[in-house]
């Protein structure tokens, strides 16, 4: 109890943010003195549910997210426990003694008359699991941080079968008995995980699955998404634990789980990621060599390896991903991890430099077996970068397209300018693919990046067409639709034996039936802008670039008028000639005649001795 009221005081200053948690209103119905039955009646039934429309896990995951858990926050969550205890107990005038004094109470059935008392010990036990939380991320650099997870989480499960033993009583109503049950089972599944009690926490993870899909089936769809969800964030936990009792098949579950959700989350996470990780490394020791284009070459690299016996599998989630959002995730994450595995051949490559040299005079120019490796790898990783762009084009051709049916406010919404992007990019992987070391006198690959180039081209011609079309430049949209009719000529007639290498890219027939139509289109959407009256009817919409207060006595529609930018001055202000400050010329003063003033000035001073005496006592010449 005292690690714990440290605990808190810890969060207070981590989770200095939300220190005015307590004004929120919906903190405060905790606060609001009931209405209902006084201490010491029974009333009616007792329930969580009355104190926020919800039951325990609805309290649970709202608190959660509202507090810091949405960013993986644990401190500031358990902050926020300690501060929300620390209102009910003053609420409920169920204090701990004083400041001087620590004096424990428990909560029994018989003074349950407020609902309150059962959300205390639900805090009580959501503190106790999140410091126990925070201790994992901080257990990975400093091991022995583990043992004090450990008895969190076993305070924890306490706080949650004292709850549950509490709800066992007649003034709780059925659908909160429940729900504390199947916390409490959670909380034990979590603890037995943690102890690598496989079958106990297997069985608990069992109950609580069970208990939460009773719970969707009698209740409405909105209520049951949140039970869902937990039965799903459940289900990894057991299918690791049938793994560790026995259940081989449980692994292929495991990996397909993982790849779908793009990886795990939570207690999960690091242990699925190390049993996937030795799991591939098992199957690893048996693979010694990989055949790509008609050469075999030997793969030493462990994680070369394990890369590799994965391939299919994460190639084969990604084709049965369920969303966008998903197969993104999916290709990065093959991405990140082939690019390990290149980098991991690139460390072998440098202390083999002179061997590789040595090698390439030998065999007249073919490069080594580790060089061809990289390439392989390199080519996986080029290819795997086209398929997501092209993932992604595919999308935002949709996106475009329904667009065009019903224009919508809000959001952003797709261009072409978009689509021409993602086409440089790929045209860009297939140039480095051309340039491969091993692949440059291999003329069916260089024939069939051709042809695929080909294809791009056409279709990132067509988007820039269409990009043209929107600001009504016709011809040059018509001759940009000729281009890629031309280059979906080609393609069609230098495909031949190379059709089964085409048959992954878009069909180029349909781009030539939508070129044409486009054409079409074009041709009359520019007849008719060439005819319109509304373009020549009167040379006041002319736009003169002439602001608002140049033009007053003239009558023009301008739409700039009701833009962010509307002319209405010329600013900053022009320069305008002003009078110079005039300048006096004295003319007559040339022609003046002054008097002479020669027997007024004072006659200069002899020199010598004598000259300089006389100054000296004052006599004058």
């Amino acid at each position: 109890m005292a690690a714990e009221r440290q605990g808190g005081g810890g969060g207070r200053g981590a989770g200095a943010e939300e220190n005015k948690d307590h004004k929120d209103s919906k903190d405060n119905k905790e606060n609001e003195r009931p209405a209902g039955p006084q201490p010491g009646g029974l009333g009616d039934s007792l329930g969580l549910e009355s104190i926020l429309r919800s039951g325990v896990l609805q309290i649970v995951k709202e608190s959660q997210q509202q507090h810091g858990l949405r960013h993986g926050d644990f401190q500031r969550y358990r902050g926020y426990c300690s501060r929300r205890l620390r209102r009910l107990r003053k609420t409920l005038n169920f204090k701990m003694g004083n400041r001087h004094k620590f004096t424990g109470k428990k909560v029994t059935e018989e003074i349950l008359s407020d609902n309150r008392y059962l959300l205390l010990i639900l805090m009580d036990a959501e503190r106790a699991w999140s410091y126990a939380m925070q201790l994992k991320q901080e257990a990975n650099t400093e091991p022995r941080k583990r043992f004090h997870l450990l008895s969190r989480l076993r305070k924890a499960v306490k706080h949650a079968e004292e709850l549950e033993r509490l709800c066992e009583s007649n003034r709780v109503d059925a659908k909160t008995k429940l729900e504390a049950q199947a916390y409490m089972a959670y909380l034990t599944g979590m603890l037995r995980f943690e102890h690598q009690e496989w079958k106990a926490a297997m069985e608990a993870f069992n109950k609580c699955k069970t208990i939460y899909e009773k719970l969707a089936n009698a209740f409405t769809e909105e209520q049951a998404v949140l039970y869902n969800q937990r039965v799903e964030e459940i289900s990894p936990n057991i299918r690791y634990c049938a793994y560790n009792i026995g259940d081989q098949s449980a692994m292929n579950e495991l990996m397909q789980m993982r790849l779908r959700s793009g990886g795990t989350e939570g207690l999960l996470a690091e242990k699925l990621e190390a049993l996937i990780t030795q799991t591939r490394a098992k199957q690893a020791a048996t693979m010694s060599e990989v055949e790509w284009r008609g050469r075999t070459v030997p793969v030493k690299i462990d994680k070369v390896r394990i890369f590799l016996l994965g391939l299919a599998d994460n190639e084969a989630a990604i084709a049965q991903a369920e969303n966008e959002e998903t197969k993104e995730r999916l290709f990065e994450s093959l991405l990140s991890e082939c690019r390990d595995a290149i980098q991991a051949v690139r460390e072998e490559l440098k202390p083999d430099q002179k061997q590789r040299e040595h090698s390439l005079e030998n065999d007249s120019g073919k490069v080594s077996n580790i060089q061809y490796l990289h390439s392989y790898l390199t080519y996986i990783k080029l290819s795997t970068a086209i398929k997501r762009n092209e993932s992604m084009a595919k999308s935002l051709q949709k996106a475009l397209l329904q667009q065009q049916r019903s224009d919508e406010d809000g959001k952003r919404s797709p261009r072409p300018q978009d689509l021409i992007r993602l086409y440089d990019i790929i045209l860009q992987n297939l140039v480095e693919l051309t340039q491969l070391p091993g692949l440059e006198e291999d003329k069916n690959f260089q024939k069939e990046i051709g042809l695929k180039t080909l294809v791009y081209k056409a279709y990132r011609c067509f988007f820039i067409a269409q990009s043209y079309v929107l600001v009504k430049k016709w011809s040059e949209a018509l001759v940009l639709y000729e281009r890629v009719l031309k280059y979906a000529r080609e393609v069609q007639s230098g495909a031949g034996a190379h059709r089964n290498s085409l048959k992954e890219l878009p069909d180029v027939q349909d781009l030539i039936t939508q070129v044409n139509a486009e054409k079409y289109s074009l041709q009359a959407a520019a007849i008719l802008d060439a005819n319109d009256p509304h373009e020549t009817e009167s040379p006041s919409q002319v736009k003169d670039g002439k602001p608002l207060s140049e033009r007053f006595e003239t009558f023009c529609l301008d739409p700039s008028l009701v833009s962010k930018q509307v002319s209405l001055v010329h600013f900053p202000p022009g320069f305008q000639p002003i009078p110079c400050k005039p300048l006096f010329f004295d003319l007559a003063l040339n022609h003046v005649a002054f008097p002479p003033l020669e027997d007024k000035v004072e006659q200069k001073a002899k020199s010598g001795l004598t000259g300089y005496i006389k100054g000296i006592f004052g006599f004058k010449s």
